[in-house]
């Protein structure tokens, strides 16, 4: 089995949380490829992995903003791709004081389902620092590994 995982980052936590992410599904025997979102195509969402993992995180306080490199991906994402069969989920890192906490998860899963996309799990949501929910994340991750 093998699993992309597409993260956009820009203090480092989101990136953390995929390093975290891979760590766990490399232990549940699942292969993984990690990749910055501006290394990889909308082409990848499609690729011959069994699952892809997005990490994206979310900012704004009046509408959910998609992190800066995600905002162009999430753009190509539009128009005649066609994800039908295709396994997906989806976290971030965020600040719960922000009236659209995670939103990018919301926001994300709901763009992969129009596109036919299955997302396997509930996206995961942390607040704060990933390190201080490790176990939460490893745990996440081997839910994805077992639904597959």
């Amino acid at each position: 089995m093998k699993a992309m995982i597409i993260f956009g980052s820009t203090t480092g936590n989101t990136e953390a949380m995929s390093e975290i992410v891979s760590k766990a599904l490399d232990e549940n025997e699942i292969e993984t490829i990690t990749a910055n979102v501006t290394e990889v195509s909308v082409n990848d969402l499609k690729g011959e992995n069994d699952l892809v993992v997005l990490g994206c995180p979310a900012y704004g306080d009046d509408e959910i903003e998609l992190q800066e490199d995600f905002e162009e991906f999430y753009e190509k994402m539009e128009g005649s791709l066609d994800l039908s069969g295709k396994k997906f989920a989806v976290f971030a890192p965020g600040d719960s004081s922000y009236e659209h906490f995670c939103g990018s998860v919301d926001f994300l899963e709901k763009k992969l389902k129009e596109l036919g996309g299955e997302i396997i799990e509930e996206g995961l949501k942390i607040d704060g620092d990933p390190d201080d929910s490790e176990s939460e994340i490893m745990d996440w991750s081997a839910s994805l590994a077992k639904s597959l």
